[in-house]
């Protein structure tokens, strides 16, 4: 069975990526600066915009823009997951190394192998997405509000004047039950 991705130059989604058996590696100190040095190293040779982001222990999400006439979001996520994992040092302290489990797909065990990823159709869209990740770590209960998490595009929206600090404060937000995230 083929998966087939939706692809729209230009275009503006939402992705979420998952550690593998959503293990809890990605908020180390470390890893958030390996996981920077991979968005940076992708994002030289494969420019992209990051429009929204948060890092939690065992995942991701963000929204992306795409320059105009590309449409090649998996292949930048290839290269992020890839550098990030043959730079990732494990618990022991060791260069990361396949899992035998992994070997037949050529996965690293450090990721799950698929990303779930979503097209943002308009500008009402948009903003739900951003909401879901500046919300996502409250959601989780590490945070009573997202101006608390420090792995959050949150900060900046309230620096550009796009959201009050006390957003979301101390309140529960609802979304959408219809709306799917790739990740409860």
């Amino acid at each position: 069975m083929r998966y087939r991705r939706t692809r729209y130059d230009g275009g503006t989604y939402f992705f979420t990526v998952v550690s593998y058996k959503r293990d809890r590696i990605l908020c180390e100190k470390e890893n958030v600066d390996l996981l920077r040095a991979a968005f940076r190293k992708v994002k030289d040779n494969h420019p992209f915009d990051i429009d929204a982001f948060v890092l939690l222990p065992d995942h991701l999400h963000c929204i992306w823009t795409l320059p105009r006439n590309d449409h090649d979001y998996s292949d930048r996520w290839r290269m992020i997951k890839g550098h990030f994992s043959r730079e990732y040092r494990g618990k022991d302290n060791q260069l990361n190394g396949r899992v035998s489990d992994q070997k037949r797909m050529n996965e690293r065990a450090v990721w799950q192998g698929r990303f779930w990823e979503h097209l943002i159709r308009d500008n009402d869209d948009f903003e739900r997405h951003v909401a879901y990740i500046h919300y996502n770590p409250v959601k989780h209960g590490y945070v009573n509000a997202p101006k608390d998490w420090e792995y959050s595009s949150f900060r900046r929206y309230v620096q550009l004047g796009k959201l009050d600090k006390n957003w979301a404060g101390g309140e529960g937000l609802e979304f959408d039950s219809g709306m799917e995230w790739g990740v409860e």
